[in-house]
């Protein structure tokens, strides 16, 4: 497995100033040019199912619930639905980006997963998810036990109080023992909780950071803060991303979790990134959304766009 990889912290990179108008200027630009219908609404809808990561992160999760989950991830639509609008070479590969669930559930995700023959990664939300306020040695250890259960991405969440009182080498010398912990057998997606961070520069600051400590992704939130993923935010995120590769050279993906629950607000989301970032970083290697409910949207777009549609055209391939 790639993982990315460390580089030395550098206070430099986190000297930033970010004007509050621009972001609105262009997020309302963004966000009346997402507006598509008909198949290409269809097209758009299993491209979202495709870089979404199903969840469940209930108090009462089962191992029945994430059995459900799983079924519905490796198999969304009966197949023979989508023959009319997808290439038939590519129909097995419509399933989702992956499953998150709790460390404690991953086993049981696990062994759905293997009585289906599904090749759907297993995501598991760590480290003391979703407050972050634990020791860093039992953070640690919840990473491991998860990897050990079957676990092949971890979403940890940063410290915020090293955010809100600026001591970011602390914040990056801990995702960096989150990274080491991970090593090569899971990627690393570091959530920065940006409804608790307090400002714009701060989500600048958190993203360049873990992105310095080898996060492989920067997700925005846990969902259960009370502002979550936003176009604004996603925006300076992606400035992050885009200053970080020009200086050195590596690549992180982007993760906009909580808040997304409909195919139109997901395909805003899809076009300030092929906007930004462009359309090579719609895959899921580099663009996932955290939902809970965005699949039942997806279907419902899916299924009415194609009953007693016609498609003359032939199929049309699901990127």
């Amino acid at each position: 497995m790639k993982v990315n990889q460390i580089f030395p912290f550098d206070s430099e990179l986190l000297k930033v100033t970010i004007s509050l108008r621009q972001l609105e200027e262009i997020s309302k630009q963004i966000s009346s040019r997402g507006q598509v219908s008909g198949l290409n609404e269809v097209v758009w809808a299993i491209k979202a199912l495709t870089l979404t990561d199903l969840t469940t992160l209930a108090g009462d999760d089962t191992e029945a619930n994430v059995r459900r989950l799983c079924h519905r991830a490796a198999y969304p639509f009966p197949l023979h639905f989508l023959e009319q609008c997808v290439d038939p070479s590519l129909l097995k590969q419509i399933h989702t980006g992956a499953v998150c669930v709790y460390p404690a559930r991953v086993a049981d995700a696990q062994r759905c997963f293997e009585q289906l023959k599904a090749d759907v990664p297993i995501a598991a939300v760590a480290t003391g998810f979703p407050t972050g306020q634990y020791g860093l040695k039992t953070r640690l250890e919840e990473i491991t036990f998860a990897i050990e259960s079957g676990a092949k991405e971890i979403d940890i969440v940063i410290n915020r109080q090293l955010a809100l009182t600026g001591q970011w080498k602390k914040l990056y010398d801990e995702v960096c023992e989150m990274r080491k912990a991970c090593g090569d057998k899971a990627h690393l997606k570091t959530i920065l909780a940006i409804g608790e961070l307090g400002s714009m520069e701060n989500v600048y600051k958190a993203s360049m950071v873990c992105m310095m400590a080898g996060a492989d992704f920067i997700k925005t939130s846990t969902g259960k803060e009370s502002v979550n993923a936003t176009i604004p935010v996603g925006l300076v995120m992606i400035w992050a991303i885009q200053d970080f590769q020009r200086k050195t050279g590596q690549i992180v993906g982007l993760k906009p979790a909580g808040g997304v629950r409909t195919v139109r607000e997901a395909i805003t989301w899809m076009t300030l990134v092929k906007e930004t970032l462009g359309m090579h970083w719609l895959q899921p290697a580099l663009f996932r959304f955290g939902a809970s409910g965005l699949l039942d949207d997806i279907e419902k777009v899916v299924r009415k766009g194609l009953t007693g549609q016609e498609v003359r055209a032939g199929p049309v391939a699901a990127y």
